[in-house]
């Protein structure tokens, strides 16, 4: 398997902190945004990483990062997005990266408590179809929210006004080899974006889409509120902590935004 992270967007509800700089370089605490979700990636034993960015920062990259040897890669290679495509639209930059392989992708300003180890190793099992990641949150109607069925999921919202669940999906999902034919048949939505949701929604309906809750906390950091949330959690007690997990189908914690 292989990893990507996709650190790229405008920041606009960050400005003016992300006049000068991309949203994934400022600090969480006490290390730069983006090393959360590597470090995500990396503790999953995902050795060879995309980061796709885009803007005027993204030669910071770089530097700041190099060849990944802070997160004991083999290897961290790099892709440009030019515009505002949205999430799939990032996403499929990462086809002659992946080379076949299964694909694990991580939001750049996603961060946890734990980790997404377990759910990993559950896809491999059989290496089809696609796995997301829940967590129960006080305002899904920012993310893309799962409606269930009992325990099943029958279709997911992109930021609904009258949610019908409280969990939101996170920003760490796990493709199999399928996922850059099913994106090349979605169509822009009404953002103009290739919307990561009707991905999802596609592996769903062809009954491949699995799911598990996340332990711990799980948060983004894309708005001030959230920012300074992710910022006090860390400070208080770390992320990424090491030791799998065991995701479940449903969770006592509520997360945190």
């Amino acid at each position: 398997m292989k990893g990507v992270v996709l650190a790229g967007g405008t920041g606009s509800r960050l400005f003016p902190l992300t006049r000068v700089t991309n949203k994934h370089l400022l600090p969480i605490y006490d290390k730069p945004m983006i090393f959360y979700p590597l470090q995500t990636l990396a503790d999953a034993g995902i050795r060879d990483i995309l980061l796709v960015t885009g803007g005027h920062s993204a030669g910071d990259f770089l530097r700041l990062l190099g060849n990944g040897k802070d997160f004991n890669l083999r290897h961290l290679s790099y892709a440009y997005q030019e515009g505002e495509g949205g999430i799939a639209d990032a996403l499929r930059l990462a086809e002659h990266f992946a080379e076949g392989h299964s694909i694990c992708v991580a939001l750049g300003d996603n961060i946890l408590e734990m980790n997404i180890t377990q759910g990993c190793q559950e896809f491999e099992r059989t290496g089809h179809g696609a796995h997301i990641f829940l967590k129960e949150v006080p305002h899904p109607e920012r993310f893309g929210v799962p409606v269930f069925e009992g325990d099943r999921i029958v279709r997911i919202e992109e930021k609904p006004k009258q949610p019908k669940s409280n969990f939101a999906v996170t920003g760490f999902y796990v493709y199999d080899t399928t996922v850059f034919e099913k994106i090349r048949t979605l169509r822009p939505s009404g953002r103009g974006e290739l919307e990561i949701t009707d991905l999802n929604n596609y592996y769903l309906a062809e009954g491949s889409l699995r799911h598990s809750v996340l332990d711990g906390w799980w948060t983004d950091a894309g708005t001030f509120e959230s920012l300074l949330l992710a910022n006090n959690l860390v400070a208080k007690g770390g992320a990424n902590k090491a030791g799998a997990q065991r995701a479940t189908a449903k969770t006592k914690n509520a997360s945190k935004e």
